[in-house]
């Protein structure tokens, strides 16, 4: 489905051969979660982004962080293949932060610099948010 990463963007958050262990060199395995993770981060970010041009980007004109995101919820979802009761710390803390910046950028917290924003007024998020007092009783 997604060629937004590349099998070679895994050798700076994993070892290959840590990767092929994962999946048991079966790269469908690796397509599946990716495409789980684009999946993930669409829902998160389209209230603000074009999602589908920023997933639609390949080599340099990706946006490094988006990938970064990307591959860490990707691999999160490749070891809860293997075995799940042993994953790593840092894999469970590192997709915990994924999942916490996305929320971010959904809430207008932060921004994603270089990304495309989203034209369709359906979806667009709007910059401001709309409170009251509590009420106020004034009859008895």
């Amino acid at each position: 489905m997604s060629e937004f990463l590349q099998k070679t963007d895994y050798d700076a958050s994993i070892h290959a051969e840590i990767l092929d262990s994962l999946t048991r060199n079966d790269e469908s395995l690796i397509e599946i979660c990716e495409d789980r993770a684009i999946l993930e981060m669409t829902g998160e970010l389209s209230g603000r982004y074009d999602c589908d041009q920023l997933f639609a980007a390949r080599g340099e004109e990706r946006n490094q962080l988006v990938m970064m995101m990307a591959m860490d919820i990707a691999v999160y979802h490749m070891f809860s293949i293997h075995n799940p009761q042993k994953m790593s710390q840092l894999r469970v803390n590192r997709y915990e932060r994924a999942v916490k910046w996305l929320e971010a950028v959904r809430a207008g917290k932060t921004i994603i610099a270089g990304a495309p924003a989203t034209t369709d007024p359906e979806k667009a998020t709007g910059n401001y948010s709309m409170k009251s007092n509590p009420k106020r009783v004034n009859h008895r």
